[in-house]
């Protein structure tokens, strides 16, 4: 272990990492440069500069970085563009996020000369694998420390007693009226597992959900929205130009309060364990679903159609750098490369409609309504859980694809 000099710890402030800092103090006697991600979780990141700063960080191995935009423009949207969804109902909200932050971590570790990189993923979930591969393939020669698979601090019990032990400050949300649940946020999602949850019998309570109302308390009015499309990506709503982070923000607002985007599901681990059940807010990319890739030509619609499964396989399991996810990105990019559009949504319980206002391509014009508004629809029954997220929920079924940061 003394090899390892300096390392760059991805640091939330939570029980978990504030633990995992301390621990590689006492354990590896080495350097800790921590860094936390703001990917529009909602939450204050500057008690996490507080936390670090008492456990005897140095002001200038500190990194709190915005990458909001970074977040949306480079990986969110390239990914709505293939209506990209793992086993037909998860838009992939957590995964997304992971090689960001891993190709966050590697530009740390060149900045400040560090040795390794830590996570605090456990050694039984996906995250450990995509934050692994995500730095591998930056930079193959990367040390990783994974603390859940070297410690014996198996239970939030003993984290609790460590934590007690060393003097670590941990604030518990849960008796401070906060949620009981385990969750990971950004502008794309909200995901919620643990305590009961993981009875498949059990549904969520009311209180758990942050970002959507119930369907019954949503509005008894739809609301009318005016997405614009430049390339496959939103540019503009209501005729306001934005930001590709203001445009995910402000569809999250709106969605949630007419109570679109919950899901609630049981997923697989890329280890082969079965998930217990989550449930998700997924504002942003729940919406209409139903009217996928609308820019696109016929045949080309069908050929993306056949790889989006191989997209969604890359992206579940961080394969960003591999050839196939290359080659994917190269064909739906170009299917997509001229397509402007214009949409027209309307919002009405848990239910958007969506009914194609202007559609251009540099081959044709044309000119369409279909009125077959949710308004209209039968009320949709109450969803049992899932994603706070109506941003993505939107976009998701209006584009089809291009590729993820870098252009193969």
């Amino acid at each position: 272990m003394s090899d390892i000099k300096k390392v760059v710890l991805a640091y939330s402030g939570g029980l978990d990492t504030s633990v995992i800092l301390k621990w590689l103090q006492d354990v590896y006697k080495c350097e800790v440069v921590t860094f936390t991600a703001d990917l529009g979780q909602g939450e204050e990141l500057e008690p996490a500069r507080a936390k670090a700063l008492k456990a005897g960080i140095k002001s200038k191995n500190i990194y709190i970085d915005d990458l909001r935009e970074e977040f949306v423009r480079d990986f969110v949207f390239p990914m709505f563009r293939a209506n990209t969804v793992y086993e037909g109902e998860y838009l992939l909200g957590t995964s997304i996020a992971r090689p960001l932050i891993a190709k966050r971590l590697i530009e740390i570790v060149n900045e400040t000369g560090a040795d390794a990189i830590c996570h605090g993923a456990t050694g039984k979930g996906n995250d450990q694998v995509r934050f692994e591969l995500g730095a591998y393939a930056l930079k193959p020669g990367i040390k990783v420390i994974a603390p859940w698979r070297e410690w014996d601090l198996m239970s939030r019990e003993k984290l609790m007693a460590y934590a007690e032990k060393h003097g670590i400050e941990i604030d518990m949300k849960h008796k401070k009226g906060g949620s009981p649940y385990s969750m990971d946020a950004n502008l794309l999602h909200i995901s919620y597992e643990g305590r009961h949850l993981e009875n498949p019998a059990a549904e969520a309570e009311e209180s758990m959900w942050r970002w959507t109302v119930s369907p019954e308390k949503a509005p008894n009015k739809a609301e009318y929205l005016d997405l614009e499309f430049a390339q496959g990506d939103v540019v503009a709503i209501n005729g306001k130009k934005m930001k590709a982070h203001e445009v995910l923000g402000t569809l999250n607002e709106i969605g949630g309060k007419h109570g679109i985007g919950r899901l609630d599901l049981v997923e697989n681990r890329y280890v082969g364990m079965w998930r217990p059940p989550r449930c998700w807010d997924s504002r942003p990319a729940q919406g209409p679903a139903g009217a996928p890739g609308a820019g696109m030509r016929r045949a080309a619609r069908r050929r993306c159609a056949w790889h989006i499964q191989g997209l969604w396989q890359c992206l579940w399991h961080c394969f960003l750098q591999q050839t196939t996810m290359a080659c994917i990105h190269c064909i739906v990019c170009t299917s997509t490369k001229f397509c402007t559009a214009a949409m027209a949504l309307d919002l009405f319980r848990a239910g958007p409609g969506l009914f194609l206002s202007r559609l251009e391509t540099r081959m044709r014009q044309k000119s369409a309504k279909n009125r077959c508004r949710s308004s209209e629809r039968p009320e949709q029954p109450r969803a049992h859980a899932g994603p706070d997220t109506f941003g993505g929920s939107c976009l998701i079924g209006l584009h089809a694809c291009t590729p993820l940061p870098s252009q193969p």
